[in-house]
């Protein structure tokens, strides 16, 4: 039984095994935290040439990636049945996406990983959607000199190239530096839409003693270009009509009238500090901004069976971020057991200043088969003034006991202060001050054989901006889950597998009631079962495989309830394959994929709808010249499949075929 269950420890530093700081805040092996994670790695990155981070998970289990098809403004990730536009992290720190549009992007050729950790999370990273965390960890100094020159061509005219070098300062072991920078353009799905991007991300790493070490790190991004708006109705999508179905390529807005300018930057740095052979001090701190003009046209409902009425939404304004998260890390070892203690306390604050323009009624009557553009007059601009805020005060702390080298014991407890601001044009509209306490806790056993099973319970709150019909400020809304899983590393596969079923509600949901804002006291529900596995069947064969079942309920109004949710498939699959090619034609790499995406429904108000299921095959294939230069092809959607990514009153279709061929050269 020892020895079985020291392979099982030993197996945790393979290659597959590797440590995550997402799910606990503390470097912890995978197959010991007692809850449902899932990692990428820049190597499956580059395997897969992910250029747009909502194509990052989706081979992982328990994440819709992508229901609003290609998006040039913002990156769309649902997770266990929740929306995940409050979910994403950046090493650690909240990237903020409120006031409608203003939402901060990541740019995955400066990133190192990305760590998902599935269920509630509050109670380490304080407000946040019930349904996961998305922790991307970026790109850091190396200790030993590395440099890398990409060249990338592909469909739509996408060309790219990026940069990205690294190591000692002036020969120094102590001084550790970074840069990367990227520039990319490309054509958009729809016709006459386009981005151009350039990215900068330089870092510092310095050894300010054997014990205290700081690293800096700073960003700098910019897209310019006209959007991709994909709102499409679902008449001429997934319903019939006289005249034919619409094409995925037909813009329905005003190309030449809508843009996009989108800047922000950050700085911050990371701190740690050994203060003795127990205690570890850690600091995060990130100050970010954001400017944003974003003007765009869509068709909002129909007139007749050719005929629609178009909107217009106008958004100018910035925002200014500070986050910043505090631990101390303690450990204690004693012949049967070993304890770690992580208290912390963070703070964030955000404030959005932006002018607001809504037209619901914008230019004249928009045949939607046979598009004509121009036919409207320039808005004024002359809209409202918003001022939107939130301040976060966090304290935290955190045990986990082992015990025997067998059990693990997980408890976590959380209290946050939250203070929300929203005004338009200077008059309060919704807003005020909450205290939320928040738990977690969860038991692991480590079986014989690399059979780990667990169970963990965990708690969120996420504030909502407003007042209900009678004027009440809302509540912040309140997640639980409870999670039963087990986590299997077998001896003859250096990788793993793991398998969970959970139950996640969320009370407090705000509803549509009729009235002139939305009501709360509703119920979401998610009920589902994952498993995913990782690892190298053979030395040279390596396997990626998930099946998620989430069956989501919604409450909409105190007569209508239990109703099942849109946008989110009961089943979905993945499955994908690398070979490296053994013998004389070592170097050549073959992979491939599949993606199966089951059928889902519109808006529970609009249940009818149904969109179908679909299957998309995706393919790699690259070759090793020489141990400096690689040349590779992906070709994503290799059959050019047609299909409805999501229906949500809008129905948008999915991403096409699209042909990338990149030049790799290391130094």
């Amino acid at each position: 039984m020892a020895f079985a269950q020291e392979e099982a420890v030993t197996e945790v530093t393979s290659d597959t095994m590797v440590v995550s700081t997402s799910a606990l805040k503390v470097e912890t092996p995978v197959l010991e935290t007692p809850r449902a994670t899932s990692q990428v790695s820049r190597e499956e990155l580059d395997n897969r040439q992910v250029n747009k981070y909502d194509e990052v998970l989706r081979y992982r289990s328990g994440v819709v990636s992508q229901p609003f098809g290609q998006d040039n403004k913002a990156e769309w990730f649902y997770i266990r049945g929740f929306n995940g536009e409050d979910s994403l992290y950046q090493d650690g720190l909240r990237q903020f996406r409120e006031g409608g549009y203003f939402w901060w992007s990541t740019e995955t050729f400066g990133l190192e990983s990305v760590e998902l950790l599935k269920g509630p999370a509050s109670i380490l990273y304080g407000e946040a959607p019930p349904g996961g965390v998305i922790n991307a960890i970026s790109k850091r100094p190396t200790d030993e000199p590395q440099g890398l020159i990409e060249l990338q061509y592909s469909s739509d005219d996408h060309e790219q190239v990026g940069v990205d070098v690294s190591g000692p300062v002036a020969g120094r072991d102590d001084v550790r530096y970074r840069m990367v920078g990227l520039f990319r353009e490309n054509d958009g799905q729809i016709e006459d839409t386009d981005n151009q991007r350039v990215y900068l991300a330089p870092s510092l790493e310095l050894d300010l003693s054997q014990d205290t070490s700081v690293t800096f790190l700073a960003s700098y991004l910019k897209d310019h270009g006209t959007p991709t708006n994909g709102f499409k109705l679902p008449y001429g999508t997934v319903d019939n009509t006289p005249f034919g179905k619409l094409d995925p390529e037909d813009n329905l807005g005003e190309p030449d009238y809508e843009r996009q300018e989108h800047e922000q930057w950050a700085l911050g740095y990371e701190l740690s500090h050994r203060l003795n052979d127990t205690w570890d001090i850690e600091q995060n701190f990130r100050y970010s901004h954001l400017d944003l003009l974003e003007r765009d046209v869509y068709v909002s409902y129909l007139l007749d069976d050719r005929n629609a009425q178009r909107g217009l939404t106008y958004r100018d304004g910035d925002f200014d971020a500070v986050t910043v998260d505090t631990r101390a890390i303690g450990r204690w070892y004693s012949d049967r057991t070993e304890n770690t203690l992580l208290v912390g306390v963070d703070y964030q604050d955000l404030d959005i200043d932006y002018d607001n323009y809504d037209d619901f009624a914008f230019g004249s009557p928009f045949d939607i088969f046979d598009p004509e553009y121009g036919n409207f007059t320039p808005s004024s601009r002359d809209g409202t003034d918003h001022e939107e805020g939130k301040e976060q005060l966090g304290f935290y702390a955190q045990n986990q006991l082992r015990l025997d080298d067998r059990w693990i014991f997980l408890a976590g407890l959380r209290h946050d202060s939250v203070d929300v601001t929203n005004r338009i044009d200077g008059e309060d509209n919704g807003g005020g001050s909450e205290d939320e306490t928040t738990f977690s806790g969860g038991v692991m056993y480590l079986g014989n054989y690399g059979i780990s099973p667990y169970l963990s319970y965990s708690e969120s709150f996420s504030p909502q901006i407003g007042t209900d019909p009678d004027g009440r400020a809302y509540r912040p809304s309140e997640g639980e889950q409870w999670e039963v899983g087990v986590k299997y590393a077998p001896d003859w596969l250096d990788g793993y597998i793991t398998a969970a079923v959970f139950d996640l509600e969320e009370s407090d949901t705000l509803y549509t009631s009729g009235d002139s804002s939305q009501r709360q006291g509703g119920e979401r529900e998610s009920q589902g079962f994952e498993i995913e596995g990782v690892g190298y069947v053979t030395d040279d064969l390596k396997v990626t495989a998930a099946y998620t079942y989430t069956d989501v309920r919604v409450d909409i109004s105190r007569e209508e309830r239990n109703l099942r949710a849109g946008l989110i498939p009961r089943n979905q699959a993945s499955l994908w394959l690398d070979y490296a090619v053994p013998g004389a034609l070592h170097g050549l790499n073959l992979g491939g994929g599949v993606r199966y995406v089951g059928e889902t429904v519109d808006t529970p108000q609009n249940s009818d709808t149904v969109v179908d299921s679909y299957t998309l095959w995706d393919a790699k294939v690259s070759y090793d010249i020489t141990p400096q230069w690689t040349a590779q092809v992906n070709v994503n959607n290799l059959t050019d499949e047609e299909y409805v990514s999501g229906c949500d009153y809008w129905c948008y279709y999915g991403e096409e075929r699209s042909v990338v061929g990149s030049i790799k050269y290391r130094f």
